[in-house]
C-alpha cells in the first residue's frame, strides 16, 4: 500500500543525458589529447601486449619459469619494433635524398602538359592553377610526416619497453582478476574478453594480409621500375591497419613516382596493379576472414580514423580500429541492455530481430 502512495521519481530527461554523454566525450578526448605523447606509447603497448598473449599462453601451458613468461614476449615485441624502427628510419633517408632528383623531371612534364592544354584551348594561367595545387613534393611531403610520426613513437622506445615489461609482470595478476570479474561483473569481464579477442584476430589478419599485399606489392613495382620499391612496400604494409584510405595512402606515392620515373605507362602500371593485388584482398577476401571481429560499420570505421587521428596523431590512424574496439568494449559491449547501440554500431541488427535463415 505504501508503494502505491509513493510519488513516481522524476525521470531525467533523455536529452540531458545525451547532452552529458557527449559533454563527458569531449573532456574524455581533450584529455588524451593533452597527453597524446603518453597515451600512444600507452595504447600501442597494449595492444602490441594483447597481440603476444597467445606466447605467453603457451608456455604457462608448458609450465616455464615466470621470468620466461616476462622476457619471451618482451623479446618479441623488441625485436619487432627495431625492425620497423630500422626499416622505417632507413626509408626515410633514402626519400629525403630522392626526393630533388626528380624536380627537373617534373619541371619537363608541366611544360608538355602546357603544349598538350594549348592544343585544346586550355590557357596556361588554368594548367598553372591545377599544377600548383599538386606537386608532388607535397606528396613526398605527407608520406614523410606518417613516417616521421611512426617513428617518433619507435623513438620513445624506452617508454614502451617499460609499459610492455610493466603489463607483461601484471599479466597474471590481470588474468585472475580477470577470472574473479566475471562472477561480480560479468559484463565487463566478457566485453574485455571479447575486446582481446577480437583484436588479436584483426591484428594476425590484417598482418598476414598486409605482409601478402606488401610482398606482392614489392614484385610489382620492382618490375615497373619504380624506385624505393621496399619503402612502398613497408608503407603498403602500415597503411592496411589505416581503415578505408589506407589503400589510397599506400598507392598515391608510388604511382607518382611512377609518373615522373617512366611516364604515364608506369603510372597507370601501378594504379592497375595496387587495383588488382589490394582490392581484391582488403575488399573482397579479407572482410570474409576478420568477420566478427571488427563489428563496426563502415561508417563508424570512418569516423574512428578521423577521431583516433585527431587525438592521438598519426599513430592514431594505424591503432584506430583496437581503440574504437576498446571503446566499445568499455561503453557498449559491457552493459547488456545496450543491444541497440552495439547494432547501430556494427550496422547489424539484434539477434532477435534478424530475419530467420531461409529454408532450402
Amino acid at each position: 500500500m505504501a508503494d502505491r502512495l509513493r510519488p513516481d521519481r522524476p525521470s531525467t530527461p533523455r536529452a540531458l543525458v545525451v547532452l552529458l554523454c557527449a559533454a563527458g566525450a569531449v573532456i574524455t578526448l581533450a584529455g588524451l589529447k593533452a597527453i597524446a605523447s603518453v597515451a600512444g606509447p600507452m595504447f600501442l603497448a597494449l595492444v602490441l601486449v594483447i597481440a603476444v598473449a597467445p606466447v605467453r599462453s603457451w608456455l604457462v601451458a608448458r609450465r616455464a619459469p615466470t621470468w620466461v613468461l616476462v622476457a619471451a614476449p618482451l623479446l618479441v615485441i623488441l625485436v619487432v619494433l627495431l625492425a620497423m624502427g630500422a626499416v622505417l628510419t632507413v626509408s626515410i633517408a633514402q626519400l629525403a635524398s630522392l626526393a630533388p632528383d626528380y624536380s627537373a623531371e617534373f619541371a619537363r612534364l608541366v611544360d608538355q602538359l602546357q603544349a598538350l592544354a594549348q592544343r585544346f584551348g586550355i590557357s596556361t594561367q588554368q594548367v598553372d592553377q591545377a599544377i600548383n595545387s599538386f606537386n608532388p613534393t607535397q606528396v613526398i611531403g605527407l608520406v614523410q610526416g606518417l613516417f616521421s610520426g611512426l617513428l617518433g613513437v619507435a623513438s620513445s622506445l624506452f617508454l614502451i619497453v617499460v609499459l610492455v615489461l610493466a603489463m607483461c609482470l601484471d599479466a597474471a595478476g590481470f588474468a585472475r582478476i580477470m577470472s574473479s570479474g566475471s562472477g561480480q561483473l560479468p559484463g565487463l569481464a566478457s566485453a574485455l574478453a571479447k575486446f582481446a579477442e577480437r583484436t588479436r584476430r584483426y591484428l594476425l589478419v590484417s598482418t598476414v594480409f598486409g605482409l601478402l599485399n606488401a610482398t606482392l606489392n614489392v614484385v610489382a613495382l620492382y618490375l615497373l621500375g619504380v624506385p624505393l620499391p621496399l619503402l612502398w612496400g613497408v608503407l603498403s604494409l602500415i597503411t592496411i591497419y589505416i581503415p578505408n584510405i589506407g589503400f589510397v595512402i599506400g598507392m598515391v606515392p608510388p604511382a607518382v613516382l611512377g609518373l615522373l620515373q617512366g611516364g604515364p605507362r608506369t603510372m597507370i602500371g601501378v594504379i592497375l596493379a595496387y587495383m588488382a593485388i589490394n582490392v581484391v584482398t582488403q575488399s573482397f577476401i579479407l572482410p570474409k576472414f576478420l568477420g566478427d571481429a571488427v563489428e563496426l560499420s563502415t561508417t563508424m570505421t570512418f569516423l574512428s580514423l578521423l577521431l583516433w587521428t585527431f587525438v592521438i596523431g598519426p599513430l592514431g590512424a594505424v591503432l584506430a580500429i583496437p581503440l574504437s574496439l576498446l571503446a566499445r568494449a568499455l561503453l557498449v559491449d559491457s552493459d547488456p541492455s545496450a543491444t541497440w547501440a552495439a547494432a547501430f554500431i556494427s550496422g547489424r541488427p539484434p539477434p532477435k530481430d534478424r530475419p530467420p535463415p531461409k529454408k532450402t
